[in-house]
């Protein structure tokens, strides 16, 4: 049976790190418009939404520690944003394990049609 031959054990806990964060509705917006919009303040990731200042900190913490984004002081003010190679590098992985689906599935398919 062929295994998959996706990096290492530290690639992959560094990839799940990432999707994790990602699986959270609200942090999957706050990246969507830090790629959209480029650095913002809490301020104005909190302006036309439900969510609270307090809450989209705590996401914007747990973005960080995933290593998707990045804070700074400007003055009073923070602001954050995306550290994009970190998205570019959860991209190679997943491009890593459609190339192996599709071996797999090459090799069924060559299995199937033996007959």
């Amino acid at each position: 049976m062929a295994r998959l031959s996706i990096g290492g054990a530290a690639k992959r806990a560094d990839a799940a790190a990432i999707f994790a964060a990602l699986g959270d509705e609200t942090r999957l917006r706050i990246v969507a418009r830090l790629c959209a919009e480029g650095p913002l303040s809490i301020m104005r990731l909190t302006d036309g939404g439900a969510v609270t200042r307090q809450a989209i900190t705590k996401h914007l913490h747990a973005l960080e520690e995933a290593g998707l984004a990045r804070g700074s002081r400007l003055g009073r003010t923070s602001v954050w944003e995306l550290r994009a190679n970190r998205l570019a590098s959860v991209r190679r992985y997943l491009d890593q394990i459609s190339r192996d689906w599709d071996a797999a599935l090459g090799r069924l398919r060559a299995f199937v049609e033996e007959d």
